[in-house]
């Protein structure tokens, strides 16, 4: 059966469409939160060493009068004073109770030894993890374990996209999305319940895996719910709030400094969406792919509808022939069957060498994407200014990133669209790479640039690369090339330290590799206003489809 004669019949984006796509993009709202809370869950709050002879430690603030003349430190940017973390001079002159006799710290009290201190007091204004844990998380030696956080984050991603995009395959799209957000919601309340530092690597481990099966299930089903001319659509918008989401976190963590209450805010919400068991259909696109006929009426039938479209008398007839037939042929071993043929199409996938060729290439240019996105973003906290409100922007600048994918992939096609914006963010930074520190002006719009043609070219692949892929297998190639761009997203936060060698080293790496992945967008097939391919062959001929007289009868693995 031809799947896009069926969204024709019932309408390319109708009330049924609609209401079920804004459905589909709110759990990717707190997703886009959940995956980036370490930014400021595991970030280096502001600490300095307790002095006992000056302070009591359940009576003081970070901000003291004397602490310039009592503490080591360094002066910023900005002209203030920066105690340093772990370090104190040694006390050799006044006893540890003088501070209560409301004495003003004295520097002579102190000689010029510095030594290690154990005790903190904190800025009260924000809080992280190490607020909780400084024995072990405090100083530069433990720096790494706030690192790790990340590290452990991005391995749970690379084990959520693969695992989720299989299992979506073989159990459904529907059925693994809910999943994955309720588990996101219970693993996202552990993490702000951990007690141990311990606990929160698990649970954070645990939350990325359940986080990255939510954007891209609901990025399957927003996209194959929909005709062919609301593809790109379909993609663009659910961008949008995933950057939305992003932003969220900047503006919750600038409102409330508490890593919990940060976490809980972004956690609690979803589980309501479990209820979407009863509330949003499975998609057609794969009850069809596996043969599950009488349940894709029953979907195709409600959407007609809502729609207020009337099913033809040759589709009806279709669909009563395929579910009769279901009906006197199903058994017991009906559904091993099925995950049987299911396997099978994933071998045949692998045999074939046009796909092959192109997975290689997508794995290139995805990795590019997530390369340089994630390099780029972390920029954003680094430039001068609120480091929220500099957070907030860095996500924002992606909507108008988003919405330049949705214009130019429509106008321009999907292979030019992801070319050029490969190629100026390739410009942006190699050209940012040798500007002077003193052109700040300079510098920030060709970072903005960039960001916003990396952005455009992000959406642009994914939407790309599911028109790309066969229905049988979309949802896992789609889940394997997220993976594959999460390996590369673990080596950006590392190119900065090129920087040591040359100043422009980073940013001509980054455009370095998008320069490559723009070059070679240009052999990939086009695929702006082609059907959806539902088997392997069709997605071998995609390039030839319009020659091809009626690719609904070619044989379905």
């Amino acid at each position: 059966m031809d799947v896009e004669v069926i969204i024709q019949e019932i309408g390319e984006f109708g009330r049924f469409q609609l209401q079920n796509y804004i459905l589909v993009c709110l759990p990717v709202f707190y997703a886009a939160a959940n995956s980036l809370t370490y930014v400021f869950t595991s970030r280096s709050t502001k600490y300095r060493c307790l002095i006992p002879e000056c302070e009591a430690a359940n009576d003081t603030k970070y901000a003291q009068d004397w602490v310039k003349d009592i503490l080591p430190g360094s002066i910023s940017d900005s002209s203030q004073f920066v105690p340093d973390e772990c370090l104190k001079y040694k006390f050799i002159n006044k006893s540890s109770d003088s501070f209560l006799e409301n004495e003003t710290c004295q520097a002579h009290w102190f000689d010029n030894e510095k030594v290690r201190c154990y005790e903190w007091v904190f800025d009260g204004a924000e809080t992280a993890i190490v607020n909780d844990w400084p024995d072990e998380l405090a100083c530069a030696e433990n720096k790494w374990k706030l690192a790790l956080v990340g590290s452990v984050h991005y391995a749970g991603i690379i084990v959520g996209t693969a695992l989720f995009g299989f299992l979506a395959d073989l159990f459904g799209r529907k059925k693994m999305f809910i999943v994955s957000i309720v588990f996101m919601s219970i693993t996202g309340v552990g993490h702000g319940l951990a007690r141990t530092y311990i606990w929160f690597l698990i649970y954070g481990f645990l939350n990325a895996i359940a986080t990255a099966g939510v954007y891209p299930l609901a990025f399957v089903l927003g996209v194959e719910m929909v005709g062919k001319n609301k593809r790109e659509m379909a993609g663009v918008v659910l961008n949008y709030f995933y950057s939305v989401g992003e932003a969220l976190v900047g503006i919750i963590a600038w409102i409330d400094g508490d890593w919990r209450n940060l976490q809980y805010w972004v956690s609690i919400p979803p589980i309501l969406f479990i209820f979407y068991y009863w509330i949003i259909p499975e998609s057609i696109r794969w009850l069809i792919a596996n043969e599950a006929y009488t349940k894709a009426f029953e979907v195709v039938k409600k959407a007609s509808k809502e729609n207020n479209r009337e099913l033809s008398g040759k589709l009806l007839e279709q669909f009563e022939a395929k579910c009769f037939e279901k009906e006197n042929t199903e058994s017991k071993a009906q559904d091993v069957r099925h995950k049987n043929i299911e396997l099978a199409t994933y071998g045949k996938f692998l045999r074939s060498k046009i796909l092959m060729i192109r997975s290689l290439s997508l794995c290139f240019i995805w990795g590019t994407n997530a390369f340089v996105f994630y390099g780029l973003s972390l920029n954003s906290i680094n430039l001068s200014g609120n480091i929220f409100l500099n957070f907030v922007l860095g996500c924002l600048i992606e909507i108008p990133g988003n919405t330049i994918s949705w214009i130019t992939m429509n106008k321009f096609g999907r292979r030019r669209s992801l070319a050029t914006s490969l190629l100026i963010c390739g410009i942006c930074c190699i050209s940012g790479g040798f500007i002077a520190d003193e052109s700040a002006w300079a510098q920030m719009g060709l970072f903005l640039l960039g960001k916003m043609a990396i952005t455009s070219s992000f959406t642009t692949i994914f939407v790309y690369t599911a028109e790309m892929m066969p229905t049988t297998v979309r949802s896992g190639c789609l889940g394997t090339f997220s993976t594959m761009s999460r390996f590369a997203s673990l080596v950006a936060p590392f190119i900065p330290l090129l920087k040591n060698i040359y100043s422009f080293l980073p940013l001509v790496v980054f455009g370095l590799f998008a320069f490559i992945s723009g070059f070679l967008s240009f052999l990939l097939p086009e695929t702006l206003g082609s059907k959806l391919p539902d088997t392997i062959a069709e997605a071998e001929h995609i390039e030839t489809r319009e020659n091809v007289s009626d690719m609904s009868d070619i044989t379905r693995l």
